[in-house]
């Protein structure tokens, strides 16, 4: 980035002005974010771009996008920030029963409705100050490899957005630190009485129609993947963006949903529905606890990740 001679130049400020243009994409949001008005973050703009001899950031009809320079520098901006952050919260002792801090989880919804009621329970009685919020995390579209398909969820765990994410898939890199927690395979649920239940065949099971979930409404999923080239075809009758709606639709309309097998065992009967082993052999995945590994020189960080971890192995 900068040479050594230049860093008196150098206002932090601008970094955390960097980094919100980025992530906003527009001059005027990131001016709301960062309490300032557009010609303050203007004129922050153009001290960076003199700083770097680059443009950075080019206007466009809806905003503005980088340069790729700017492509270049967003990552180290992002660890730097993130170190910064580390280093002033690990300043500050953590007492887990007095402190009123709130984080953000991450997470795919049909895991985070079997980590949340253990977890919340554990702060209740260590923390019950402390605050979360939680963000349903998905693949990003169009992606079909496992380690591609989560990188906006990475990407907001670099830039401190997200405190810890839930992912199906271990990230690479050592700048991030990993804790396993449990391995979830899925099942079908079908509702209470139905014939699926008694002939829980292959056949079967492809002659039903299905509800599928997708944020995109795509026309196929994992299932039909696992199925390859057989003759067998899922008739998907119904997408829906979640599981716990996957549940209510089934329930309603008598179609099929495979969900994960601990989601079930959470939630299913509520919906009248049961939970019936797939006539296929579908994925496993390893679900884990991912952040950078520089968070963890944050106690609280650290401390919320070991609650966690136990949290997961508990029984709801």
């Amino acid at each position: 980035m900068l040479h050594e001679t230049d860093l008196s130049r150098l206002d932090l400020n601008l970094l955390t002005l960097f980094d919100a243009v980025r992530r906003e994409g527009h001059v005027g949001r990131a001016a709301d974010r960062l309490n300032l008005s557009p010609s303050a973050v203007s004129h922050g703009l153009a001290r960076l771009r003199r700083m770097f001899d680059d443009p950075l950031f080019l206007r466009m009809p809806k905003g503005v996008a980088m340069t790729a320079r700017a492509e270049e520098l967003a990552p180290q901006v992002a660890e730097i920030l993130s170190r910064i952050r580390a280093v002033m919260v690990s300043a500050t002792p953590f007492d887990p029963r007095q402190s009123n801090r709130r984080f953000v989880i991450g997470a795919p919804d049909g895991v985070a409705a079997v980590i949340l009621p253990p977890l919340l329970r554990a702060l209740t009685i260590a923390a019950p100050k402390i605050d979360l919020a939680l963000r349903q995390l998905l693949p990003d579209p169009g992606e079909t490899q496992p380690e591609s398909a989560w990188r906006g969820a990475l990407a907001d765990l670099d830039s401190r957005t997200l405190d810890i994410a839930i992912l199906p898939v271990a990230p690479d890199g050592a700048r991030f630190a990993v804790r396993p927690l449990y391995v979830e395979d899925f099942v079908i649920v079908v509702p209470k009485g139905h014939p699926f239940a008694a002939d829980p065949t292959a056949e079967h099971y492809f002659r039903l129609g299905h509800v599928l979930v997708s944020e995109k409404g795509d026309a196929q999923g994992f299932v039909d993947q696992a199925a390859g080239a057989t003759t067998l075809r899922r008739r998907i009758a119904l997408t829906v963006p979640n599981f716990m709606m996957a549940l209510a639709s089934a329930s309603e309309t008598g179609l099929a949903a495979a969900v994960p097998r601990r989601f079930a065992a959470l939630h299913a009967a509520r919906f009248g529905l049961v939970a019936v082993e797939a006539p296929l052999d579908l994925p496993k995945f390893s679900l884990c606890a991912a952040l950078p590994e520089v968070a963890l020189a944050d106690r609280g960080t650290a401390w919320l990740l070991e609650t966690l971890v136990a949290a997961a192995s508990a029984k709801s």
